[in-house]
């Protein structure tokens, strides 16, 4: 497998660009070859078996691209569909997931702690961040929150501001979360409306790490990478990435901003056809 390989990385729709636009920033000699699944967003209210047939599709168009890396940048697909995807995609391309490295973080760096965690239906009810926690040493307080309005709340705009403010306000003050030392924010979407929680927390006098799982993640991919010898090789010509969606609209297009930090030019590729 050639070094000057892309790395794939597939998300339920453009939430992802944030791990995406992580790893830009951290490798940018990496060339990216990005799949949001718009057609079939959001994963967070998905069966397993669905996400899991929309993953495996998904993967075929990254390994035609020969993708060295396969990165499901989704907590939804991470729960549902990691094991799967990586029996699929066998010695084709290596596979990682956003769950993992933000666990092995939790475990070392909260142990004896009260964590909270909050995202979609699908990846709180999965309970796959307790359960990895569970096999590591430590002893992590993992309180888990679906906040199910949170996503479809950022695609829309209302990300700042006072509709922002009380969605927020309203799931942090679930007692659960009463009392975390930390906050994961299990959702890519989630690091747009950091400021907001952040800020909610201040007015209340509270000390809370709010973890934006992204920064982990692209640190994850660069240390595999470096051990598998597998690092893009420096060069004065920026990376072509590429960005394909399952289901085009200008609004998307116009979204990829907020996430990616930049415009990018979406592609439309139909799943099934």
């Amino acid at each position: 497998m050639s070094p000057s390989a892309p790395i794939g990385v597939f998300d339920s729709g453009i939430g992802g660009l944030t791990v995406a636009r992580a790893l830009t920033a951290l490798l940018p000699h990496e060339r990216l070859v990005y799949f949001g699944d718009t057609a079939h967003l959001p994963y967070g209210d998905k069966s397993t078996a669905a996400i899991q047939a929309y993953a495996v599709k998904i993967c075929d168009v990254l390994l035609k691209h020969g993708c060295k890396v396969v990165l499901i940048a989704c907590n939804s697909a991470s729960a549902a569909a990691y094991d799967l995807v990586r029996a699929y995609v066998a010695t084709r391309a290596h596979v990682l997931n956003v769950i993992d490295p933000t666990v092995a973080h939790i475990a070392s760096a909260y142990a004896g702690h009260t964590v909270g965690l909050i995202g979609t239906k699908q990846t709180v009810g999965s309970g796959g961040y307790a359960r990895k926690l569970a096999e590591r040493e430590g002893e992590v307080d993992l309180r888990s929150v679906a906040t199910p309005l949170l996503a479809p709340m950022i695609e829309e705009g209302f990300y700042e501001g006072g509709v922002a403010d009380t969605v927020v306000r309203t799931y942090l003050s679930d007692p659960a979360l009463a009392g975390i030392d930390a906050l994961v924010l299990a959702c890519t979407h989630y690091p747009l409306i950091r400021p907001q929680i952040e800020g909610q927390y201040a007015a209340l006098e509270q000390t809370v790490d709010v973890l934006d799982p992204s920064d982990l993640v692209a640190r994850h991919v660069e240390a595999y990478l470096a051990h598998a010898g597998l690092l893009a090789p420096a060069s004065d010509t920026p990376p072509a990435h590429h960005f394909y969606v399952s289901d085009y609209t200008d609004a998307f297009e116009a979204t990829t901003r907020l996430f990616f930090g930049r415009h990018v030019d979406l592609e439309p590729f139909a799943l099934w056809e």
